[in-house]
């Protein structure tokens, strides 16, 4: 886990970024063959996102979603200086699309892909936090939500439920 930013860090849109977060020369994630291209589309732009914002400690992970419609809407993650503050990229790519659309029409979330950099200076698909898995599948129960498997470090596809097995479900 990273340190918390201290009272005199800042990060405003105007700042330069500081030459540690120059990441122009990362790996990109080899596209698995089973990808379409729309889902390579979110795979591009997040990994697009990153490589602009990135900041040890402080934007760390981008997100693209797709909605049924073909829109696409991306987000960052924001560390907070006290934790609990800090938002997940999918949270803040979830509320981007949500707030796309009128109030009252359902959010319907088809895809969904998320990517770090590595140490090693390469980006990783990775899976949703346990937050952000229940968050998706709360407003899009059957997304597909591209994951880097555990036991073969394969990027794959799976529904959003089925990274939460027997979730409870909420009447809204």
């Amino acid at each position: 886990m990273s340190p918390a930013p201290s009272d005199t860090d800042t990060d405003t849109d105007t700042a330069p970024a500081p030459a540690a977060a120059a990441r122009t020369g990362v790996a990109r994630v080899a596209v698995p063959a089973s990808m379409s291209d729309d889902d390579v589309e979110l795979l591009t732009l997040a990994q697009e996102l990153l490589a602009r914002v990135w900041r040890d400690g402080r934007h760390e992970v981008a997100s693209a979603v797709r909605t049924a419609d073909g829109a696409v809407h991306t987000g960052v993650h924001l560390e907070g200086s006290c934790r609990r503050s800090s938002i997940c990229a999918e949270g803040v790519a979830l509320g981007a699309a949500r707030g796309a659309y009128p109030g009252g029409q359902p959010l319907d979330v088809t895809s969904v892909v998320s990517v770090q950099i590595k140490p090693a200076g390469q980006f990783r698909v990775i899976a949703p936090c346990g937050v952000c898995r229940e968050l998706i599948s709360d407003y899009s129960p059957d997304a597909r939500v591209w994951i880097t498997t555990v036991e073969d470090n394969e990027v794959v596809p799976v529904q959003a439920l089925d990274l939460l097995p027997d979730k409870s479900r909420r009447a809204w």
